[in-house]
C-alpha cells in the first residue's frame, strides 16, 4: 500500500504516534545541523537514526509512517504532501480543519486528511516566506506559486469564517495536446494553421475549463525559431520552444511596495523584441495594452479570458479595455478590438469533467463588434459553420484550405 493510501485510510492500524513525533521535533530543534538545508533522503536518514535511538523496539510499519510525516513536515507541506505526490490529483482544496477535497479526472471528492487550522496557516507560510509575502489578519489573502509551478491561494478569518481555506491548483508535467480537447485530426490541423498564420487568438472559458492548458497546446504550433515572451500573474505556461522569455507579475511585499502588474509586464515585453506575446490571462487594463501590441506588428499573440461564450468574451474584452486611465470612446475600443483579435476559441468543462473546445468564432465589425462562428460543436464533433473571411497575417499559410478540410 502506498503512503498516500495508507495515510488516507482512517481505519488502518498503522497510525501516527503524536508523542514520538513531538520528541523527534524537539531533537531536530537541538540538532547541530539545519534540517531545511538537507535533501529529503539525507533528512530521512538522520531522522531514522534519531528514531532508532528513541524507540528501538518500534514496529517497522509505524516507524515508516512517523518518518514520512516528519519529512513532510520539515521538507514539504505536512499532511498535504502525500496529496501533492499523487499525480492523478489536479487540485487540492482545504475548506478548514480536516475538510480536504481533491479533484481527480475532473471530479471532486473528499479525502481523509488530518490537518488543523494552525497547520494550514503554517503550510501557507512555508510557501510564501521565501517569496517575501505575508498572510495575517492585516493581509488575509495571498496568491503564490509552489516550486513545481502549482498555484496556491489562501484566505484567513475573518474573511473565511469557518477557518483558513487553501487551494492548490496543480499542472501536469507533460504537455497536453489539442486532441485532448475533443478535436479530430482535421480540426487540429485547422487550429495549427491559425497559429502558424499569425492569427491573434483569445481562449475563452469558465473557471477550471482548461483555458491555460488549451492556450499552451495552441502555442506548441509556434515555430521554434520565433522569440516568445509569456506574461502571467502566476507562471503556468510551459512552452517547449527554445527561445522563450517568461515574465511573472509580483504582488506588493509586506511593506506594500514593489508590486509589478501584468500591465507593467506587457509594456516591458514590447521592448524585448518579441515575435509572439502570450498573456496568460487578461483581467484588467492590460487588455488595452495587449490590443495595442497586436495592432503594432506583434502577430500571432495568444491570451485567455474568463467568459461563457465568444460573444461574452468580446463584451468582456471591451469592458476590460475601458477599465484604464485612458478615456477612450467605446467605438474606438471596438475598432481596435476587431482589428487586433482574429478569433476566439471557446472551451468548456462538461459534467463528466472532460474539457472540450466547443466553438471557434471570428471577429468582425458590423453594428458594433460581432462574432461569426467558424466551427461549433454538435453532439461530440466540431462542425464547420462559415468559412474564414480574415486573411492570414503571414501569407505562406492558407487558413481557408485548412478550414475546408474540416468542412468536408
Amino acid at each position: 500500500m502506498t503512503r498516500s493510501l495508507r495515510e488516507a485510510d482512517p481505519h488502518n492500524p498503522v497510525r501516527r504516534d503524536p508523542a514520538l513525533r513531538e520528541m523527534l521535533h524537539r531533537r531536530l530543534l537541538d540538532a547541530p545541523f539545519d534540517p531545511a538545508m538537507l535533501d529529503r533522503p539525507e533528512l530521512r536518514a538522520r531522522l531514522a537514526r534519531m528514531l532508532r535511538e528513541e524507540a528501538p523496539l518500534l514496529a517497522a510499519a509505524t516507524a515508516d509512517v512517523v518518518l514520512d510525516e516528519l519529512v513532510d513536515d520539515v521538507g514539504g507541506l505536512g499532511p498535504l504532501e502525500p496529496l501533492l505526490g499523487d499525480a492523478s490529483i489536479t487540485e487540492i482544496m482545504v475548506n478548514g480543519a480536516d475538510r480536504v477535497f481533491v479533484e481527480r479526472a475532473g471530479r471532486i471528492e473528499r479525502v481523509a486528511c488530518e490537518i488543523d487550522a494552525a497547520t494550514i496557516v503554517r503550510v501557507v507560510e512555508r510557501v510564501i516566506a521565501p517569496l517575501g509575502l505575508r498572510l495575517d489578519r492585516a493581509s488575509p489573502m495571498v496568491d503564490a506559486r509552489l516550486p513545481d509551478g502549482s498555484r496556491l491561494h489562501a484566505v484567513l478569518p475573518p474573511l473565511a469564517p469557518d477557518g483558513p481555506c487553501l487551494s492548490i491548483r496543480r499542472f501536469g508535467a507533460g504537455a497536453v495536446p489539442l486532441t485532448a480537447f475533443g478535436l479530430e485530426p482535421e480540426a487540429g490541423a485547422f487550429f495549427d494553421a491559425m497559429v502558424r498564420a499569425g492569427w491573434n487568438l483569445v481562449v475563452s472559458g469558465a473557471t477550471s475549463s482548461g483555458k491555460t492548458t488549451c492556450c499552451n497546446a495552441l502555442a506548441r504550433a509556434i515555430d521554434p525559431s520565433e522569440r516568445i515572451v509569456t506574461i502571467e500573474e502566476t507562471a503556468e505556461l510551459r512552452l517547449d520552444q527554445p527561445h522563450v522569455v517568461r515574465l511573472e507579475a509580483r504582488p506588493a511585499n509586506a511593506e506594500g511596495t514593489g508590486a509589478v502588474s501584468v500591465r507593467d509586464l506587457v509594456r516591458s515585453a514590447l521592448r524585448m523584441r518579441p515575435d509572439r506575446i502570450v498573456v496568460g490571462e487578461v483581467r484588467g487594463g492590460e487588455a488595452l495594452d495587449m490590443l495595442q501590441a497586436c495592432n503594432t506588428g506583434h502577430d500571432g499573440s495568444l491570451s485567455t479570458v474568463h467568459a461563457n461564450s465568444p460573444d461574452d468574451a468580446l463584451a468582456r474584452l471591451e469592458t476590460l479595455a475601458l477599465c484604464t486611465d485612458v478615456p477612450l470612446p467605446l467605438a474606438a475600443v471596438r475598432r481596435q478590438l476587431v482589428s487586433a483579435i482574429d478569433a476566439i476559441v471557446q472551451v468548456r468543462r462538461g459534467r463528466d469533467g472532460r474539457r472540450v473546445i466547443v466553438a471557434v468564432a471570428e471577429l468582425g465589425l458590423g453594428r458594433g463588434a460581432q462574432t461569426h462562428r467558424l466551427l461549433t460543436r454538435v453532439d461530440d464533433r466540431l462542425l464547420a459553420c462559415a468559412a474564414p473571411s480574415r486573411p492570414a497575417r503571414r501569407s505562406e499559410i492558407d487558413i481557408t484550405r485548412e478550414w475546408l478540410s474540416c468542412a468536408s
